[in-house]
């Protein structure tokens, strides 16, 4: 069986991972194990009427990746590689020092064997040493990471689906629901009623009766106007 390929941590100067910086950093002893996080973010709301409240879909969260490596400069694991300060220096460089070409640290590309495991930027860098010479110069670190996933602007834009708060939403007329609660609904935000309500020729928000649906116009900039 062959031997496990290590795994690689690259840095990129732009955000579509075109533009190698470096060289890649090579894991000294690969990860025992690598966990991916992801969530869904949700707002607690309490429908009219309602004893509990309900989820309203708020945004989905970036992917997380975490993971620790251990860096060994006793001379066992790689006779080449035993200058502990070079090792961190080198993985620092390439995850974590703000760079001034590009005004941030580097984009962080992760690669184990042909693949690539993540794309993203570094959260957490967390350092352990665990081994020292009899001067205190340490000879063994563990090093826990966390990186949050990176997607462009316009990788975001073809994976994001086509309703948004930028188009108009048709929208069925539930009874006993006020114009500023709809509006809740569909944008989480109350504050657009009266936008709404000249958008669909009304001159009522709080009784809809006899409407049956109404369209919710694409977002532009609110001021606040107190109703009358």
């Amino acid at each position: 069986m062959p031997a496990l390929e290590p795994m690689q941590i690259s840095g990129y100067s732009d955000e579509n991972f075109q533009n190698s910086v470096g060289t890649p950093y090579d894991v000294m002893i690969n990860p025992e194990s690598v966990k991916l996080q992801r969530s869904i973010d949700y707002n607690e709301q309490q429908p009219p009427d309602s004893s509990s409240s309900a989820q309203k879909y708020k945004h989905t969260a970036s992917d997380k990746l975490s993971f620790d490596i251990v860096i060994d400069c006793t001379g066992i694991v790689d006779s080449k590689r035993i200058n502990m300060a070079q090792e961190i220096s080198t993985l620092e460089n390439i995850v974590f020092i703000y760079q001034g070409k590009i005004h941030r640290p580097n984009y962080v590309q992760i690669i184990w064997g042909k693949n690539t495991m993540f794309q993203g930027v570094l959260n957490t860098m967390d350092i352990s040493y665990t081994l020292f010479r009899p001067d205190g110069s340490p000879l063994r670190a563990k090093i826990s990471f966390t990186f949050s996933q990176y997607l462009s602007p316009v990788v975001i834009s073809k994976k994001d689906a086509d309703e948004s708060p930028d188009l108009t939403h048709l929208v069925t007329v539930t009874d006993g629901l006020t114009l500023p609660q709809m509006c809740m609904q569909v944008w989480n935000n109350e504050n657009y009623y009266i936008q709404v309500a000249k958008f669909n020729g009304l001159n009522k928000f709080r009784d809809l009766r006899g409407v049956s649906t109404m369209a919710f116009p694409p977002i532009i900039p609110y001021q606040h106007v107190a109703a009358n």
